[in-house]
């Protein structure tokens, strides 16, 4: 008892000996408290994650981990002075210090939980360009956070940031001014990532170009056109275009119209759907649909056919095409039909 009396006795620097030491004890405990409360949520986290496929729980245990030695201190140490006199200037410090540690661990905590999730969108999408456009918006994400911790801090520390936001809005929009035609394509390249109006491979053609899907990009996409050369279109001009995606179709239709002449026989009239559609069933990746003796034409008995080509796949569309219509002129030269094309007879009467 008399050795705490003396301690509370002996003063040194406006506190007793007494204070010192039970802010140091509370220095050590709470240290001492906050390490160990970190241990046993990543060893509980753990024992789920072995339990677990998901990886939420690796992202928390990351998460938690990127906390490091001086942000127990600096909030041990908040902690144990408020057990003994400070002057203003240094117990404002050490607040200060705790703040901005705290905003800042803050700040990356939310950066893994973001990086988390944006690693889950790119994989879940398995399309090249993805991770570009996700990436961005992430970085852009984190930007806006930081810039959101500074204005907090400034804004505990006493500063009046009305003035700043106030900057900080009229100086966006003279930016988005100046980068408008950019940020129009970067918000129509996020547009087209989400909306899927085309993904990479996928043969279409927009205004008048045709070639498959090569790069979607930030600002630009590139298609490469049949003819062998690249096409660059800006984003923002193929979010207005009207698209015809050839890629996200599971078959093609084929109208195929014949005209024979007029001197081909009733009997082999009523035989020409019957052989188009033996020659079609015949054919491996095509499906008859139908066939029929459609129109009298000028100069010739017209057949309509509609089959079926089951692939996107153009060279195969043409391939499986360029059978049939071999198959039907060597059938026809068969049976004697003769194929029409324009001519005039004329009768003579004497």
């Amino acid at each position: 008892m008399e050795f705490i009396l003396s301690l509370r006795e002996t003063e040194l620097f406006s506190n007793s000996l007494y204070a010192y030491t039970l802010a140091a004890i509370v220095f050590l405990v709470s240290l001492s408290v906050l390490k160990i409360f970190k241990s046993l949520i990543v060893s509980k986290i753990l024992k789920i994650a072995i339990k677990t496929e998901n990886t939420l729980d690796d992202m928390l245990i990351d998460a938690i981990n990127i906390i490091h030695w001086p942000f127990y201190v600096l909030v041990s140490l908040y902690v144990s002075f408020r057990f003994i006199s400070l002057p203003d200037f240094l117990s404002g410090t050490i607040y200060y210090l705790v703040l901005i540690s705290v905003i800042y661990y803050a700040i990356k905590f939310a950066e893994k939980i973001i990086d988390h999730f944006s690693k889950k969108i790119v994989e879940s999408k398995e399309e090249e360009g993805g991770a570009e456009i996700v990436n961005l918006l992430s970085s852009v994400l984190k930007i806006v956070l930081w810039v959101g911790a500074v204005v907090l801090l400034l804004s505990n520390m006493g500063y009046n940031v009305t003035s700043l936001i106030a900057g900080l809005g009229i100086g966006g929009i003279a930016v988005a001014l100046a980068l408008q035609n950019i940020l129009s394509d970067l918000f129509s390249s996020v547009s087209i990532y989400f909306d899927k109006p085309f993904k990479v491979g996928d043969f279409v053609t927009i205004n008048g170009y045709s070639g498959n899907i090569k790069k979607i990009g930030i600002k630009t996409t590139r298609i490469q056109a049949l003819q062998g050369e690249e096409i660059v279109m800006s984003n923002n001009e193929l979010t207005q275009a009207k698209v015809q995606n050839f890629g996200l179709m599971d078959r093609r239709r084929v109208v195929l119209p014949l005209g024979v002449t007029y001197q081909t026989s009733t009997e082999k009239l009523k035989k020409i759907p019957s052989i188009i559609k033996e020659i079609i069933d015949k054919q491996e990746g095509a499906t008859f649909d139908r066939s029929h003796f459609k129109e009298y034409g000028d100069s010739s008995l017209g057949f309509e056919t509609v089959y079926y080509i089951e692939s996107a796949e153009y060279a195969e569309y043409m391939d499986i095409q360029e059978g049939v219509n071999l198959e039907i002129f060597r059938k026809f030269e068969e049976e004697k039909i003769e194929f029409a094309y324009p001519t005039q007879t004329l009768f003579i009467e004497k």
